[in-house]
């Protein structure tokens, strides 16, 4: 169902508030530079620290820019099951192609948990779900049999995972139990690569921010099976991808955005604080190693 370079988006915040204008034209810049779809309210938009209504706001603003452009994936993950429930029919009513669902955070429920947890809302929403797991940011890991057992429970609801694990031979072990069909995106932009070459479609990626035509053309390669051209974009972006994780996540993309356009701002919230100088370093040397300043 999903493909491409696709960007997990930063929500921009102005004087403490969401940017909404700032917001606008990433949409339309990752959109003109070759992102198959696009993500917001994931971890790099900071879901964790908006409330319901901009929660709303974010995905309504994106969708409304994209203007069926681009499939949109609503972030409508919670640690409450009936909260991530309420984001998932709002996103469904705005015109999201798709909600992302994160393994519920700082609970830790069980495989059985999380089976619930998942089968609720494919039980009370029509919307395809992404699976999101991420166990270094959740502690739950969803498990391949989980995965697999939920899968073949909602085979129309239930269309795609963003595996952010870091163990590769799931992507082998998903085509086993699932199928090959079965649409698996990176979630470690470090990863992409090899990701790809187990079976993956693309990646919800952290980097594609701040470089969308070289994610763009790195997964084209991948696709045309071009791997000298893959692995020489892959070369150039692999600095970058660990910039932005080089102090607390978003505050590094969103440094590098500001580096890039004048319109977008560093501004992270609480308990983010704005990227070290270290990072900033970092980030730089990786930017120019991109080509991108």
């Amino acid at each position: 169902m999903f493909s491409g370079s696709i960007p997990a988006l930063a929500t921009p915040f102005r004087d403490g508030s969401f940017d909404e204008s700032a917001f606008r034209k990433l949409v339309d810049w990752q959109i003109e530079n070759g992102s198959s779809a696009l993500v917001p309210c994931g971890t790099t938009g900071e879901a964790s620290t908006l409330s319901n209504a901009e929660h709303h706001r974010v995905i309504e603003v994106c969708i409304e820019q994209a203007a069926g452009r681009v499939p949109v994936i609503a972030g409508c993950g919670s640690n409450d099951t009936r909260n991530a429930a309420l984001h998932m029919n709002f996103a469904k009513k705005a015109g999201a192609a798709a909600g992302l669902c994160v393994a519920p955070y700082y609970n830790r429920p069980s495989q059985k948990g999380l089976i619930a947890h998942f089968s609720y809302l494919a039980e009370t929403s029509d919307l395809p779900i992404v699976l999101y797991n991420v166990p270094s940011r959740t502690v739950t890991d969803i498990e391949d049999e989980t995965v697999v057992e939920l899968v073949k429970k909602y085979p129309e609801q239930i269309v795609a995972i963003k595996d952010a694990s870091g163990d590769l031979s799931r992507v082998a072990d998903h085509r086993m139990g699932i199928g090959r069909d079965f649409c698996q995106l990176s979630g470690n932009d470090e990863l992409w690569l090899p990701h790809n070459a187990a079976g993956g479609r693309g990646a919800i990626s952290v980097t594609a921010n701040v470089a969308p035509a070289l994610c763009a053309e790195f997964q084209e390669a991948i696709n045309n099976n071009e791997l000298k051209r893959a692995r020489e974009l892959n070369d150039r972006l692999f600095p970058l991808h660990y910039a932005m994780f080089s102090d607390a996540s978003p505050a590094p993309v969103k440094y590098a955005l500001s580096r890039v356009h004048d319109w977008f701002s560093p501004s992270v919230r609480l308990p983010i604080v704005e990227a070290s100088e270290e990072s900033r370093r970092a980030v730089d040397a990786a930017l120019e190693h991109a080509g991108l300043v």
